[in-house]
């Protein structure tokens, strides 16, 4: 009796087979539940590294902008010094150079001034000795050689701007004349110069030497 008990009715036995597959199919949709959950939780990871990749990138490439702003403001600067010293230097040259060629050229009329002032005498000699010729000698052949050469001498005046001196007839003017003597006798008004005793000159418009006059007072 107790054998029989034991023993499973067919009912049951579909009833536990039921109940088996029940939880099989419980269990494999828990199964691809967490292996979905696994997915997605993977697939949000996978974006997350993107996107925080993403963000690095973008960050690298704002801060070699940057580098690179930086870098083009400092060489713009350094250009505009260099500019500014090659200005600098090259106006700094100019002036030199025209201030050596204002010494040189000063160094030269001071030169050519000496040089005037010699002759001066010279000339006066010839002047004083054309002046003493007889009519009869002009034609002579030593007078036509001394206003040769006297003429040589004032084409050469001629050339480097030395001109000389109104002064007979002329008024008198301290910065060009030399009173040296005065007239109370000639009907010419005051400071009138009535003879120029000895010639004066100027070079390039300036006084080489006074006119030597008479003024009337």
């Amino acid at each position: 009796m107790q054998e029989e008990e034991k023993k499973t009715s067919p009912e049951q036995g579909t009833e536990e087979a039921r109940a088996g597959e029940a939880q099989d199919t419980v269990t494999k949709e828990t199964d691809e539940a967490k292996a979905a959950e696994h997915v997605e939780a993977s697939q949000k990871e996978d974006a997350s590294d993107a996107e925080a990749s993403e963000a690095a990138e973008s960050g690298d490439q704002k801060t070699e902008s940057k580098v690179r702003d930086l870098q083009k403001e400092k060489y713009e600067k350094e250009i505009a010094e260099c500019k500014e010293k090659y200005l600098r230097l090259y106006a700094e040259f100019d002036n030199f150079r025209k201030r050596s060629e204002k010494e040189k050229s000063q160094m030269f009329d001071m030169g050519a001034r000496d040089v005037i002032e010699k002759i001066l005498p010279i000339v006066d000699n010839f002047e004083r000795a054309l002046g003493t010729v007889e009519k009869e000698d002009e034609d002579d052949a030593f007078t036509k050689g001394v206003r040769g050469i006297y003429k040589q001498i004032r084409k050469m005046f001629d050339d480097l701007d030395v001109k000389p001196i109104e002064a007979e007839g002329a008024k008198f003017d301290p910065n060009l004349h030399n009173a040296v003597m005065t007239d109370t006798e000639s009907d010419a008004e005051e400071d009138t110069i009535t003879q120029d005793l000895q010639k004066g000159y100027t070079y390039k418009g300036q006084v080489v030497r006074h006119s030597m006059v008479k003024v009337k007072k």
